[in-house]
């Protein structure tokens, strides 16, 4: 998911890599910016739908909320830091994680902020206060990927007028 923004426009990056004297460290830099904001728009759709869930299950019996850690797994999706929860291959015929994957240790429990008869750890007043955040920097970095996009789309152009 996180590439699909940097091949969307693969074929002009080519292009005007072809025409320019930097080459392929152009492109790079241009689909890593955008690969970065790619891998946070899909770290907050994950955590957006984690937070859902515990919106629908405040009134499950026993249901113990959950989240993550945004800046870690945003640092361990694009390899700025280990991943403590991945699994080895330390055999030749075992199966590697997809690289960027994230696993389920990387997710926290919510402390309850007091204490229940059914066990439930959701805080409805919290977690409407998280949706709401992450649904703002949601948007932010959705309206960020698409001022880039623009602003390559116009550079290209210009390029080639």
């Amino acid at each position: 998911k996180a590439g699909l923004i940097g091949l969307m426009f693969r074929s002009r990056l080519t292009t005007m890599a072809a025409t320019s004297p930097k080459g392929p460290a152009m492109i790079h830099r241009l689909t890593d910016s955008l690969n970065f904001q790619a891998e946070a728009l899909v770290l907050r759709s994950e955590r957006q739908r984690l937070l859902a869930s515990n919106i629908a299950n405040a009134d499950t019996p026993g249901y113990v909320a959950r989240d993550m850690d945004f800046a870690t797994a945003l640092r361990q999706a694009t390899a700025q830091a280990p991943n403590a929860g991945a699994m080895a291959a330390t055999a030749a015929g075992h199966v590697q994680s997809a690289a960027g994957a994230r696993t389920e240790a990387q997710l926290r429990y919510a402390t309850p902020s007091q204490t229940n008869l059914d066990r439930n750890t959701v805080d409805m007043d919290r977690e409407r206060a998280s949706f709401a955040d992450n649904s703002v920097k949601y948007e932010a970095t959705l309206r960020f990927i698409n001022g880039s996009v623009r602003s390559m789309l116009d550079a290209m152009r210009s390029h080639n007028q």
